[in-house]
Parts: C-alpha cells; structure tokens; sequence
C-alpha cells in the first residue's frame, strides 16, 4: 500500500491534472500482467486510479452529466463517478529493459518489483506524453527514480514539458537525462513511435513490433473504456486541443477496429490490454492479454 507522503503527492497530481477537488486517488496495491509479444517480455504495470466526478467538466463537454449518465448505466456503471486506471508497459529485449510512461509515481515500483525488475536495470524510459499521471514516477525524493534510463519523448512534447509550470521541479531532475525525437521514428530497436498529435503537442504512441506480431500502446488517444468508445465524438477537458484530440480519438479507432491491431491502453481496466471493436456506430473494448507461450 502507499505510504501518506506518496498519497499526498499523488493525489496532489491528480487534482492537478483533473481541475477538480472532487477528484479522489484511493490507495493502489501494486499489480503485475506478463504476456509476450513474439519473442519479447511484457508486463503490464499498476501505478493507481483516479475516481472522477461525472461532473461535464471533462468527459462529454458541452452534454450534462444526465446525459453522460445515462452512457454509463447502459455499460453497467455508476452514473456519478468515472474511474481510469494510471498504468504502464515494460518490454524486454535482449539488450534493454524498456518502460513505456511511468505513472504519478504510487505502486509503480512495487509493481515493477513483481515483475521481477529493479529500478537501475530500466535503460529507456519512453513517455507518451508530458501529463503528470505519465511523468510524474521519473522523480523519487527529488532524485531520478530509474538512475541508469534514458528518457525518451517527441521533441514537441519535451518543449510542452518545460513550459508547465506543473511540472518544473521533475523537469529539473530530468533535463540531463532527456533524448528527443521525431514521431515515426524507431526510438529503439523494435519499438516505434507513431504521432498521435490533439491530446498534447507532442503526444505519441509507440508500436512494438517482434515477428508477425505486435501491439501499439496509444497512450491517451483514449481515457473511459466506456465513454471514450461509445461517444468518441465527444470533447474531453484533458486534451490540450479538443478538437485535435476527437479527430485522433475517432480516426485512431477506426483504423484500430478495421486492422484488429492489439493494443495497451493505459488508462482502461488494469491490465489494458486487448482490441478495439467496431460496434453499430461507435466502438466497443475486447480485453484480451495473449497467452503465455
């Protein structure tokens, strides 16, 4: 369980992050899914979950929160409440030991821990995007929280990253360790970064690639298992450009559902791995975590 001083910061990110002192972080047991991907390790990683008021404010801007209710009900959840899990995504390869985002920093590490990983072994961390609930855990104690890593983020977003105010002090710590980017590129062997542009300037997902099979972590192209497939249309309050975000949102699913692509989505029903699926005129999440070979 998290100690009161991670609580503290934590939940201090998420408020951060939501805009709304409704907002509530219960405290997270760690957790850990193994699954492969051809030849390569992964493991899906707990950090925490954030309980969102259905307040309009940032999920179905512009529609009420009876109307936002009501998409809820018809999924079987409560109607006042949206709750995301905060995850992240280690892959192993032969030379590198690679995780993708890094949470706000709650039961990230023990639940690296039972996967079996210390922190000085992680070589590169990739971030997807610059929000504290996916940067936040680089930083422990005002020190680097993975000493030996690499980070990794698109040139645009590390330029979003150090114009926040938010997160000034985890810049500090981290600006030594930084290597930008151009979405599209092969940030490391197997792994490639795909521009993901609306949520934040810079926001990317990355695509693993081992043999015929991969998987593409789309970071926060999408938030609600719910609300993010059956109303993508719909603008939410965490996208730096609305707009660009619902353009994403929608185009990413579409080619998602046609190619059946696996995907990671950090913020979906821990372990958040499974497919897009066209349903009527909207989408639909079939979880599903590839067997152990």
């Amino acid at each position: 369980m998290l100690n009161s001083k991670t609580l503290f910061v934590a939940s201090s990110l998420a408020l951060a992050i939501t805009g709304s002192a409704s907002a509530q972080m219960p405290p997270q047991q760690p957790d850990s899914k193994a699954f492969k991907i051809g030849s390569l390790d992964l493991v899906s990683l707990h950090d925490a979950q954030f309980v969102l008021p259905n307040d309009g404010k940032i999920f179905g801007i512009g529609h009420s929160p009876e109307e936002i209710g009501e998409v809820l009900k018809a999924s079987g959840a409560p109607t006042d409440t949206v709750t995301l899990s905060v995850d992240a995504l280690l892959v192993k390869e032969p030379a590198r030991v690679i995780l993708i985002d890094t949470g706000v920093g709650g039961a990230l590490q023990q639940s690296l821990a039972q996967a079996g990983t210390k922190p000085e072994e992680v070589t590169d961390i990739l971030i997807t995007h610059s929000h504290p609930d996916h940067m936040g855990g680089l930083v422990k104690d005002g020190k680097l929280a993975f000493p030996k890593a690499t980070i990794r983020m698109s040139s645009a977003e590390w330029e979003f990253a150090r114009k926040n105010a938010q997160l000034e002090d985890v810049v500090k710590v981290i600006e030594g360790n930084v290597k930008t980017f151009n979405p599209g590129v092969e940030v490391v062997p197997q792994i490639t970064s795909v521009g993901l542009k609306g949520h934040t300037p810079g926001h990317v997902g990355y695509e693993i690639v081992s043999g015929k099979e991969k998987l593409l972590d789309i970071g926060d192209t999408v938030h609600s298992s719910i609300i993010s497939l059956v109303k993508p249309e719909w603008l939410v309050g965490f996208d730096n450009d609305e707009k660009g975000g619902e353009k994403n949102r929608i185009d990413t699913l579409k080619k998602l559902a046609k190619d059946k692509e696996l995907v990671f989505t950090p913020h979906f029903p821990f372990p958040g791995v499974g497919h897009i699926a066209a349903d009527g005129d909207h989408f639909s999440w079939q979880p599903s975590v590839p067997t152990a070979k």
